[in-house]
């Protein structure tokens, strides 16, 4: 788990469970469906029933549940979903919560959001992808997008960094 700017973390489900999991002051984005949207929601197919009003994300509390997988084709990530990270991470640090967005290996969902944040807020550099991406590998070595996310934000960049 590493701190990429005051009270944001990014990390992968071990920190999420061995160092977050139950404190009080933490805001939680769990980019990973598996286990966490599942668990909430319950469901036991393959996917989560998609007319389920939190089909792509669920809000408790100080936690957003996204059902967010790393995918070879970016359609497959919601706008919604990014757009519900990026607005709810605003709000947690706004409230001077610490705030944890993981995802199960911390590498690539989670990564991606938080380089989003940063570059919507132009606390990077921001003028392309690649520019944020150097920065933010400075910040988080780990940074290794599956190519669905990569491209989502490759195709979606203006909208994030106007």
């Amino acid at each position: 788990m590493i701190e990429i700017y005051k009270n944001l973390f990014i990390g992968n489900s071990d920190d999420y469970e061995n160092q977050v999991k139950g404190q009080p002051g933490w805001s939680i984005v769990h980019a990973c469906k598996e286990p966490y949207h599942r668990d909430l929601l319950g469901y036991t197919g393959r996917g989560a029933p998609k007319d389920h009003p939190e089909y792509l994300l669920a809000l408790r509390s100080n936690r957003l549940y996204l059902n967010l997988i790393d995918v070879d084709k970016p359609e497959f990530i919601s706008e919604k979903i990014i757009d519900a990270a990026l607005e709810f991470i605003d709000s947690a640090l706004k409230a001077d919560n610490k705030c944890l967005v993981h995802c199960n290996q911390g590498e690539s969902r989670s990564t991606s959001i938080g380089l989003l944040y940063l570059a919507s807020k132009s606390f990077i550099p921001n003028s392309s992808l690649i520019e944020a991406e150097n920065a933010f590998i400075k910040l988080y070595p780990m940074y290794n997008p599956a190519y669905g996310m990569r491209r989502y934000m490759e195709l979606n960049w203006h909208k994030y960094t106007r």
